[in-house]
């Protein structure tokens, strides 16, 4: 157990940045910033302002009273913006256990330096990484920032390559805080592809998911363009918690959803069943190669040439679809975006309703098959099409209908129109596509008529 006196440091420490002379003695020098930056990993800033190091000191110390306590824990690692999440983290994810290894204005080589201290001493469950913002403030180039960004993957993977990682977008500020939105762009375009098909990194989109039509931060989230207020970290969380339900931290109880009369189910909720690959259309390889001849940035789109069922299979060989807890999961590509499809291996020839319900996480870009022609399933208000949703719930469980008579699709969500009149083939089977972010869709059921 640690002295009284060490504890009592740590707290004036944490709330008041400073400790009266007799107890800062007692600090242990290794939690103190490094005095030159001779022999330390990285490159660019590290804070050495008098309020940074009492903080520092005063972080990394409770950290350490909290090793064994927070061991194998979601660790949430970065600076200020972290460590406002304070008490509410826990409340964010409920049963999930996580630890804050946020301290207030540090850079990405500040949490290089403690890395190993205070989070890969915890054998973390997973890391949820944002920073970056301050070494904007401190004069840092983008290149800079990503290069300590790679070398904190390397040291997380080093730890346990198995170890799940949640890289967060840096957060949209503004000019007047010393971070343009072009300066972030340039940052987050460089994280994006340091960690192209990583498949330990899920990047979450964070800053559109935050950003105004200039590329600032929302105010109303963001009172000082910095901080988020209690809206910002909801909203944070509404974004973090299908990737957590996804890699098995939360949401593990089988659905106990009740089919409505004159309803099938065409999703078990436990396997594939029903579901497989099909040959990739004529149209379909022309389409795609047409865009990547013309597009330097078009997605990846692999070519299945042989039918493949998945019967009793929990995922499709690939890892990209997958049944868990009652969702069928399209997960967020490693190469960012990667079309595929995912078929019924049954064919519908009379009229039906189908219904189902899906979540997206931020700007995730996927698509419902219906007979063939697509309709377009996004996270809708920052993806589109349909922009102007009213009911749409970002993040959150949303419900399609589509309702196919004489050869038309009428297509709502959460009973507002989405198409009216789309038109579909006399037969086919139902599709969904993968694209870009995670996708996840339940309950999906079809009454014909």
């Amino acid at each position: 157990m640690a002295p009284r006196g060490a504890l009592l440091l740590g707290l004036a420490f944490a709330t008041f940045g400073f400790a009266p002379p007799e107890l800062a003695a007692q600090i242990s020098d290794r939690f103190a910033i490094p005095a030159t930056d001779e022999g330390l990993p990285g490159a660019g800033p590290i804070r050495r302002y008098d309020w940074f190091q009492n903080v520092w000191r005063a972080r990394r110390s409770s950290f350490a009273q909290r090793l064994e306590a927070d061991r194998g824990a979601v660790v949430f690692l970065g600076d200020s913006i972290t460590q406002g999440w304070g008490g509410g983290l826990g409340a964010a994810f409920p049963g999930v256990k996580v630890a804050n290894r946020g301290i207030d204005g540090d850079t990405s080589r500040g949490v290089l330096i403690r890395l190993k201290d205070d989070v890969l001493s915890l054998d973390p469950a997973a890391v949820v990484l944002l920073v970056g913002t301050n070494d904007l403030e401190e004069g840092a180039i983008p290149e800079t920032i990503a290069g300590n960004l790679k070398l904190i993957l390397s040291a997380l993977e080093a730890h346990d390559p198995k170890m799940p990682i949640v890289l967060c977008q840096v957060f949209p500020s503004a000019a007047s805080k010393k971070r343009s939105a072009d300066q972030i762009k340039a940052v987050n375009a460089l994280y994006r592809a340091a960690v192209k098909d990583d498949a330990r990194v899920t990047l979450v989109e964070t800053w559109p998911l935050f950003a105004d039509a200039a590329g600032d931060a929302i105010a109303a989230e963001f009172p000082d363009l910095l901080h988020p207020n209690e809206a910002g970290y909801a909203k944070w969380a509404a974004a973090l918690r299908p990737i957590f339900a996804t890699l098995g931290f939360s949401e593990t109880a089988p659905d106990t959803f009740a089919l409505e009369p004159g309803f099938e189910s065409l999703f078990n909720g436990r396997d594939l069943t029903g579901w497989g690959y099909r040959p990739t259309s004529e149209a379909d390889q022309a389409s795609a190669k047409r865009w990547q001849a013309s597009d330097p940035n078009a997605a990846e789109w692999p070519f299945v040439t042989e039918p493949a069922s998945f019967d009793g299979l929990t995922a499709t060989p690939d890892g990209r679809y997958r049944a868990m807890g009652g969702r069928l999961v399209v997960t967020t590509p490693p190469s960012y975006r990667r079309i595929q499809q995912l078929w019924t291996t049954r064919e519908f020839a009379r009229d039906f309703v189908l219904k189902l319900e899906f979540r997206a996480t931020a700007n995730a870009d996927s698509g419902l098959y219906v007979r063939g022609p697509q309709l377009q399933v996004r996270d809708y208000l920052l993806a589109g099409p349909y922009k102007q949703l009213k009911s749409y719930r970002p993040q959150d469980w949303n419900e399609i209908v589509v309702t196919v008579q004489a050869g038309l699709a009428r297509a709502t969500c959460n009973g507002e129109l989405l198409e009216a009149e789309m038109k579909v083939p006399a037969s086919g089977p139902i599709g969904l596509e993968g694209d870009r972010g995670q996708m996840e869709y339940r309950r999906i059921r079809i009454q014909t008529r």
